[in-house]
């Protein structure tokens, strides 16, 4: 028999992107082409079985379709998601439901000091308990110069990024029992950061350093702590006011692999790091990033 070897270049869509944008929040619904999260093509095999899981972002992009794939992984599944994004988060808990697994929406603003430990006792309370936490959710938007980047910006996007994971750790903590998984959603642009993403990238660097120091404090508890720093991946992130305009049609094209990725790409490195697979595998950031190179 052959082997079943598919060319990564062609796997997934490789052209260029139409100019768009979109007001905030954006949507995934709304994006042409849309994003693959895994709908069609993701498939479980029990790796998650009884998991009770709460994702940061999960309503798009990247927390998407690690929602999508823990539920069909046998994972119950809370998501947050910025209020006005109901829309593609009702589709995702339609896909989580799907799978025979329990979806809770969680609509809230991470910039609200009071969301972190809402969020947290809710999904306690909905899920009967929390194992499995996905920090997932982020706030990117271009400035050409540091001089028109509004310093209410800075503040909002390390708030959302960075800030609120210190927040939702310290309030999951009391409830994660030994064997949980933590798993952060840093960048390459932690390692190779662009320059009309300085407080974006500012705080994919901290969220990186802060994975490895956090690994370090829980070990003792039985609790892993990975990330995961993917390269230009086509979320809706991309297009609420993410990227330079010009910049948008040939977004990833100049990867390795010549193509942007797609979230769908990434679900099963969110599955490995949550799983007892990775049982010796904590401190870790693992790079999905069309070639280019990650150091910490």
């Amino acid at each position: 028999m052959k082997p079943i070897l598919k060319d990564p270049r062609e796997l997934f869509y490789g052209g260029s992107f139409e100019k768009q944008d979109q007001n905030t929040p954006a949507l995934q619904t709304n994006m042409k082409p849309q994003p693959d999260c895994g709908e069609e093509s993701y498939v479980g095999n029990g790796k998650l079985e009884n998991r009770r899981v709460l994702i940061t972002g999960g309503d798009s992009g990247i927390g998407r379709a690690a929602a999508i794939a823990y539920a069909r992984e046998g994972a119950d599944v809370a998501i947050q998601f910025f209020p006005g994004e109901e829309e593609d988060a009702q589709e995702v808990a339609k896909y989580i439901e799907e799978a025979g697994r329990k979806a809770v929406l969680l609509p809230y603003d991470l910039r609200d000091d009071e969301a972190p430990s809402e969020i947290i006792r809710k999904t306690v309370a909905e899920l009967d308990g929390l194992d499995t936490l996905v920090l997932n959710s982020a706030q990117q938007i271009s400035q050409e110069s540091i001089e028109e980047l509004p310093i209410q910006q800075v503040e909002d996007t390390f708030k959302v990024n960075i800030i609120s994971m210190f927040a939702l750790v310290q309030e999951a903590l009391p409830h994660l029992p030994a064997g949980s998984s933590i798993i952060t959603t840093t960048s390459v642009q932690a390692f190779n950061p662009s320059d009309h993403l300085m407080d974006y990238a500012a705080t994919k660097a901290a969220i990186a350093n802060f994975t490895v120091g956090l690994a370090q404090q829980l070990a003792k508890k039985g609790i892993r702590v990975n990330g995961v720093a993917p390269g230009p991946i086509w979320t809706p992130l991309q297009l609420d006011q993410g990227q330079p305009k010009d910049a948008l049609p040939e977004f990833g094209q100049d990867s390795l692999l010549g193509r942007a990725g797609q979230p769908a790409e990434l679900a099963p490195v969110y599955v490995f790091l949550a799983s007892n697979d990775a049982s010796y595998v904590t401190a870790q950031i693992y790079g999905v990033t069309g070639g280019e190179a990650i150091n910490l």
